[in-house]
């Protein structure tokens, strides 16, 4: 079993909640949620995602000269779990003795932190979102300094992580290091088991450079397979060999696959990456029978959709590992399987998001624990889905059968001072309460269709996000609101 896997897979019959010990995701493939409506019936001005009962609350507040306060929403289990209502007490400024990191005026050590997705919440393409810019004015400090800890957790993963860092602080105009983004694949640093394998990458952008900073040692490209063995790649005829090449019995086995994101061209790809897995790893010569278990797949990001530019979502990496899926199914007649599945919602990118979390806290040199994180994205099915997993996760450690899932082959970090991860859907990206298509409710009361992946395991109470706003600004103000923080 590995060291470190990007989620745990229950058998397909297990209910809701229940650990398995097989590898892929956790949660129950049962049913499809159909509480939008109601949830979005909730929504109210001008705390967005507070329940009636909480507007009810802060008009009281209000009328006692209180400044109001919202109230969490979302799974009954996480409304007692997470117990996010005190306020910070306040004490002297400070300076970090490391780095040179300020605390504000009279602003305690933070105890919270946030986890930020980026497509659909900070940016739409290449285009900031206005929102992300005043969120970021109440983020930072006079001295432009982040004011609480800040992750920014992406599925994206065709960038080199100082690349992004850099696009990130030109769009927002705060300084972001490099170890303040996480990717979809930055998890499988964890899988040294691999690191020494001769692996297959498939993506595109720097896919070699990521691979290597990963920590693989021995990676091969589609593009390198297609050349050394031209007769493989027969789609596209204009890239058909005019002539019958020698068959080469020099190349080295292909020991597994490495799936970083979606590919450029799609054909091409699928049929190579299914040449590797039913030849086991000598696309060159074939086998009279595939051999199953196939060579180890790690894969990352599986968001089947993305939102960019466009009015409606785009297909992402998640829709090329269900062709994937699909085509190895249809042909041996057998499931795919990963050794690991990382990037959102797998419990695994929170781990490591936790860990980046509370090691920029003592950077910083803010002495109080990180208590409570708040997930704030635009996607049902990763954002969403995944903060509450996790959420889940952390309860269970508090009772002491996280085991159950480090048994699994969740990463064995140590001890955590985390007790919630609270989730936030905005609606500008993927989800839209007022778009079809957007996973969002459908038209005529029908539940929407379910677009995790095959092997999260699907609970309607992990799709209901703690709270819903309208935008990214709005998340900050509500939690800094819950936090008794200054705006």
């Amino acid at each position: 079993m590995p060291a470190a896997t990007g989620s745990v897979r229950r058998p397909r019959n297990a209910p809701s909640g229940a650990p398995g010990a097989s590898l892929g995701a956790l949660g129950a493939r049962t049913s499809r949620t159909s509480d939008y409506n109601s949830r979005e019936a909730s929504r109210r001005r001008p705390l967005q995602g507070c329940t009636a009962a909480a507007v009810r609350a802060a008009q009281a507040a209000r009328a006692h000269g209180g400044r109001p306060m919202a109230a969490l929403g979302g799974v009954a289990a996480l409304r007692a779990a997470l117990g996010l209502c005190g306020r910070v007490a306040r004490a002297a400024s400070g300076l970090s003795p490391r780095r040179g990191y300020a605390l504000g005026p009279a602003e305690s050590p933070p105890t919270f932190g946030f986890l930020l997705d980026i497509d659909g919440v900070l940016v739409r393409g290449h285009r900031v979102i206005p929102a992300a810019l005043e969120a970021f004015r109440r983020l930072v400090n006079s001295q432009g300094q982040l004011r609480v800890p800040v992750v920014f957790v992406t599925n994206a993963g065709n960038i080199l992580q100082h690349s992004k860092a850099q696009e990130l602080s030109a769009l927002l105009g705060c300084k972001v290091d490099p170890d303040q983004v996480i990717l979809s694949h930055s998890p499988m640093k964890l899988f040294s088991q691999y690191h020494d394998k001769r692996m297959l990458v498939s993506g595109q952008g720097p896919v070699m450079e990521n691979a290597q900073a990963l920590g693989f040692q021995n990676v091969v490209t589609v593009d390198e397979l297609r050349m050394a063995f031209p007769v493989l790649d027969m789609v596209d005829l204009e890239r058909r060999p005019k002539t019958t090449p020698l068959l080469r019995n020099d190349f080295p086995a292909i020991e597994g696959v490495l799936l970083l994101g979606e590919p450029i061209r799609w054909e091409t790809s699928l049929q190579l990456i299914m040449d590797v897995l039913l030849s086991n790893g000598n696309p060159g010569t074939g086998l009279a029978t595939a051999p199953y278990p196939h060579l180890p797949v790690l894969a990352s990001n599986v968001d089947l959709l993305w939102m960019a530019e466009a009015k409606m979502p785009r297909f992402g990496h998640g829709t090329f590992l269900l062709c994937l899926e699909t085509i190895y199914q249809k042909v041996t007649g057998k499931e795919l399987r990963y050794e690991g599945l990382m990037g959102k919602p797998s419990i695994l990118t929170y781990q490591y998001a936790e860990d980046l979390i509370r090691q920029q806290a003592e950077r910083r040199g803010w002495a109080a624990p990180i208590q409570k994180l708040y997930a704030v994205g635009d996607n049902p099915m990763s954002d969403v889905y995944g903060a509450n997993l996790f959420h889940q996760y952390l309860q269970m450690e508090k009772r002491g059968r996280a085991e159950e899932l480090v048994a699994g082959g969740l990463w064995k970090q140590r001890p955590s001072a985390t007790q919630s991860c609270a989730s936030i859907l905005v609606c500008t990206g993927v989800y839209s309460p007022q778009k079809p298509g957007s996973m969002g409710p459908a038209h005529g009361g029908a539940e929407p269709p379910f677009h995790g992946h095959r092997d999260f395991n699907f609970s309607p109470g992990l799709m209901e996000a703690s709270h819903v706003v309208n935008d990214v600004n709005e998340a900050v103000q509500l939690v800094f609101h819950q936090e008794g923080w200054t705006l």
